[in-house]
């Protein structure tokens, strides 16, 4: 259905619920409003042709794709996605696909090494629900790195040994904080278990 199509269905929904609100049954008005909530979340995922992208996790990418080193909203994903488990999505680019995609709390990290790649963005004023997609070219290799991660992350070892160890299976290849952030299971301390490496090993 074309977006137009479904603003006017939107707007007719709305329209007829001005007389719910007169209305004192509280449930009544609730389920008014849910085909409402659907034709929205229909009208967002309407702004990018099926033909373009399918999917959730496809309407994600190409709107990171177009948008590149901007910071991306969480509400903007919602919306563009159509579906509630956005971030999870997110992260399948990242691990699984091999997409440079940092959210607000890695890139303040990553600054705080002096590690942040774009010098324009100012990280400071990203929240956690925020990403920025760092590069628009897809590292190939990731999906490989990602079995790794899961294989080491398992492992009964301390986070610095994790980081070690998968460093070295990557030698002359590019690691991102995002992926070492992963292997530490999101614990802040990754950024200084490699600043430890470069200083004490």
């Amino acid at each position: 259905m074309k977006s137009e199509e479904i603003r006017k269905q939107l707007q007719k929904l709305l329209t007829n619920f001005e007389q719910e609100l007169k209305s004192d049954n509280f449930r009544n008005k609730v389920l008014s409003l849910v085909p409402c909530f659907h034709h929205l979340r229909d009208l967002g995922k309407s702004l990018i042709p099926s033909i373009i992208a399918r999917s959730a996790r496809d309407r994600i990418l190409h709107y990171f794709k177009k948008y590149p080193a901007v910071i991306i909203s969480g509400d903007e994903l919602l919306v563009v996605s159509g579906i509630q488990e956005y971030a999870r999505r997110v992260r399948e680019l990242k691990v699984q696909f091999g997409w440079s995609i940092v959210s607000g709390l890695t890139a303040k990290q990553m600054a705080e090494e002096n590690e942040f790649p774009l010098p324009n963005i100012d990280v400071t004023s990203m929240g956690p629900s925020d990403y920025v997609l760092l590069s628009s070219e897809q590292d190939r290799e990731a999906a490989h790195r990602w079995n790794l991660t899961n294989e080491i992350t398992r492992e009964n070892i301390a986070v610095r040994e994790k980081i070690l160890k998968y460093l070295r299976k990557n030698v002359g290849q590019k690691v991102t904080g995002e992926e070492l952030k992963y292997l530490a299971k999101d614990r802040s301390e990754w950024a200084r278990r490699v600043r430890e490496l470069r200083t004490e090993w």
